[in-house]
């Protein structure tokens, strides 16, 4: 998406991808289909060996405003063919959260593909197969349709003022800026609210007269304002050799580690 015009080719057919990295912002998958490749978003884990959800585009989604369906494929979807099932549940109760797409629970999957536990580490393998299913540490709703949304892993939650924020949420506000390449949030200790969101924000190229406060304004007029960033840091986003954004490193540069 952001390669200089002058690198980038034109097909005359439309090229399918299958994507099975991160959570990816809606505005991406907009992006790439306006470039002409379309989109298929999966989720999976090394413990589950390769795809367990796919994001099965529906019948009249294609008439639908390129930003509403790229919300809707942004979403992970129904079980993989090759997996017995998948829920949102509540990880105490091991019990289906309401299919409102709203109730907040955990990802948890069942099937054959799934790992049979951790080499050596049986308190390990215990806590992620409890109840029979793989705890898959990704906190998601669950909407009417079936399709589940991952919102965060649960690490990855900001508690702020005891008001849960999805840092993805975030992220997803911040990739609809006109001039962020690149986003990551994590949660950065505060006095007051024990801790606010932090934005690691790389801008494109032309994108060097954005401050701080233009992001922390965009923010605050796309979502609620105890959501947005309190700080805004700009530069390059340490990744992993697959180009994951390596949000841990982002912790310990807060001192939240």
């Amino acid at each position: 998406m952001h390669a200089p015009e002058d690198v980038k080719r034109r097909f005359y057919h439309t090229i399918d991808i299958a994507n099975g990295f991160a959570a990816t912002p809606s505005s991406v998958i907009a992006g790439m289909e306006a470039l002409g490749f379309r989109v298929t978003h999966l989720y999976g884990m090394t413990e589950c060996y390769g795809p367990s959800t796919v994001c099965v585009t529906q019948p009249g989604w294609e008439d639908l405003p390129l930003e509403e369906r790229s919300l809707l494929m942004a979403r992970q979807g129904v079980n993989y063919m090759t997996l017995e099932d998948q829920a949102i549940m509540d990880p105490d109760t091991m019990q289906p959260v309401p299919a409102d797409g709203e109730t907040m629970g955990e990802l948890m999957l069942k099937g054959n593909t799934v790992m049979k536990g951790y080499l050596k580490n049986p308190e390990a393998t215990e806590a992620a197969l409890r109840g029979d299913w793989l705890h898959t540490g990704d906190l998601g709703v669950m909407h009417p349709d079936g399709y589940i949304e991952i919102k965060d892993r649960s690490k990855d939650i900001i508690i702020s003022g005891g008001e849960n924020i999805s840092s993805l949420e975030v992220e997803e506000a911040l990739y609809r800026h006109p001039e962020v390449m690149e986003a990551a949030v994590v949660a950065a200790p505060h006095e007051k609210w024990g801790e606010t969101p932090c934005a690691f924000v790389a801008l494109k190229p032309d994108g060097a007269s954005v401050s701080e406060r233009d992001i922390i304004d965009y923010c605050r007029e796309n979502m609620a304002h105890y959501k947005c960033p309190t700080k805004v840091v700009f530069g390059d986003l340490p990744k992993t050799s697959t180009g994951k954004i390596q949000k841990f490193v982002l912790r310990e540069r807060v001192g939240n580690a």
